[in-house]
């Protein structure tokens, strides 16, 4: 049997692969029975999807893989706490187990602002383990975000020096 922290190695190596996509880095998991039945990360570029999100690719892959709506049984690993819409997708979808790298205190829906996972008046609760390689999953997403806005204030100096080099080019003539 494996341990929570090799299964969270699988969720980040799915964060990298997003960053490297310019995807925001989050990777999910989904293990069945000790085994992997579904993993994903973020596509919410390159699908143009505000639904695209680590967490609702890995489950609807692993509810392919299992031919049910259901994830009962099922334990999901993500790097990033979920949002509202992640999180009420593993509680109509049954899941058992919820493990989670680190928190989201801007929209966390598993206990930072809300928590949908253990809503009394839903039907079903989640068991939820968080902080699991809380450190890692946070520096792949504080890597990302500093580099997005190095780029960003590169890519503004350079426009703003083509401004400056068309205003002279005007003012010569």
């Amino acid at each position: 049997m494996r341990d929570n922290n090799f299964y969270m190695k699988e969720a980040l190596k799915e964060a990298y692969i997003a960053a490297e996509l310019g995807e925001v880095p989050v990777g999910a998991i989904v293990v069945k029975d000790d085994e992997i039945i579904a993993r994903a990360h973020n596509m919410v570029e390159a699908y143009a999807s505000s639904s695209a999100h680590a967490e609702m690719l890995a489950m609807d892959a692993a509810e392919a893989k299992l031919g049910s709506k259901w994830l009962s049984g099922c334990e999901l690993y993500v790097t990033l706490e979920p949002c509202s819409m992640c999180a009420g997708a593993m509680v109509l979808s049954r899941l058992d187990k919820l493990y989670i790298g680190t928190m989201d205190p801007k929209n966390g829906a598993a206990g930072s602002i809300f928590d949908i996972t253990n809503e009394a008046q839903l039907n079903h609760s989640i068991y939820v383990e968080r902080g699991i390689l809380a450190e890692k999953c946070a520096e792949v997403l504080t890597s990302f975000f500093r580099e997005l806005r190095v780029s960003k204030a590169q890519l503004r100096k350079k426009n703003i020096d083509a401004v400056e080099n068309e205003v002279d080019i005007l003012e010569e003539n």
